[in-house]
């Protein structure tokens, strides 16, 4: 009963066997093998148009590389107050940056709405030099309160930013899950949404170790490559993280694992419809729940070995709660069963 993170799931098979299929034989460097050429063309046609695709290894890189790309003097960039680049990435965004500050914004459900957006960009006029310039916009898709932005609220948040001439990036480093959760396409959910630049996750998905940036105006991926050299990003061997991807696609198996995970979470969404003892705090949209337990409770199933972490309750959240509650994260996977799931609502 494994809910910690999907990233304690390992690799789905099919991957590890494209690892050691593309373990044999030579092939060139840096990311000039035919399988890294044939994987960019993939991309592309994912996204239904030409894209510029940078492997790295981690999400916190592809992140850090994102938001360097837009670098200005004085930079502030803005995201929610719960961001992964805000409160996980041990400042790794600001160090790439070389200084530039996250300005984090308050928003229900882990999300941004324009008009906070708005207002907080409004707090750095241009002609006022000491408090820096407006810089990039981050969204995080699904959020780290598990829930997924709509293609409305998408391109609601980009007309903000354009209006302030603010490029709008994704960390998507759960990506396939909200895909899956909205029914939509990779395009609709990115560029054609307004989305300037992503990081596209596959590790928390059934890879071993694959991230890509994707940049939807390849004119525009020049200084990519010498952030990314210069970060120490660019692999040599970068036909490893090509050959994760080319499984990852095939046949359209990303999506099919994304649906799989949300699924589980569906179903423990269910049992939790029917408890007494814990509750949703909210509705989620991707594999991620956040779950109000009672106490005892929640020692029962830690003493059943279910393993999962407890979450700081926002004030709002915590109003709510009795004094014998703690809020849980719970985090399903490609790798979870159904039996898994019944085994932790049978102990609840």
């Amino acid at each position: 009963m494994f809910f910690a993170s999907d990233n304690w799931a390992g690799a789905h098979p099919d991957i590890a066997q494209s690892l050691v299929t593309a373990a044999g034989g030579f092939a060139s460097a840096y990311g000039t093998s035919d399988l890294d050429k044939r994987v960019e063309k993939t991309f592309s046609e994912i996204f239904e148009r030409d894209v510029a695709v940078f492997f790295v290894g981690t999400g916190t890189a592809a992140n850090s590389l994102a938001l360097a790309s837009f670098n200005r003097p004085g930079g502030q960039v803005f995201c929610h107050r719960e961001a992964h680049v805000n409160v996980d990435e041990c400042n790794a965004p600001e160090f790439f940056a070389t200084g530039a500050k996250l300005v984090p914004i308050d928003g229900p459900a882990g999300k941004l709405s324009p008009d906070a957006l708005a207002a907080a960009i409004g707090r750095f006029p241009p002609d006022f030099v000491h408090g820096g310039q407006p810089m990039a916009v981050t969204i995080t898709q699904a959020t780290e309160a598990g829930t997924a932005y709509t293609l409305d609220e998408i391109a609601a948040l980009s007309d903000v930013a354009k209006k302030a001439h603010l490029p709008l990036h994704m960390d998507g480093a759960r990506f396939a899950n909200a895909l899956a959760h909205l029914g939509t396409t990779p395009a609709e959910m990115t560029w054609k949404r307004g989305i300037d630049i992503l990081s596209f996750g596959g590790t928390k998905n059934g890879c071993w170790c694959a991230e890509a940036l994707i940049l939807f105006d390849p004119g525009k991926a020049q200084q990519m490559h010498f952030l990314r050299k210069r970060s120490a990003q660019l692999f040599s061997k970068s036909r490893f993280i090509a050959a994760q991807f080319d499984a990852y696609f095939k046949d359209g198996l990303w999506l099919k694992l994304a649906r799989h995970s949300n699924a589980m979470a569906a179903r423990l969404a269910t049992g939790f419809a029917t408890s007494d003892t814990a509750r949703l705090a909210w509705p989620t949209g991707s594999n991620e729940l956040f779950v109000v337990i009672r106490n005892d409770a929640m020692k029962a199933l830690k003493d059943r070995g279910a393993v999962f972490y407890d979450w700081p309750a926002g004030p709002e959240l915590k109003a709510t709660m009795r004094a014998d509650e703690t809020l849980i994260r719970l985090v399903t996977s490609f790798a979870m069963t159904e039996e898994d799931v019944d085994r932790f609502l049978s102990v609840l």
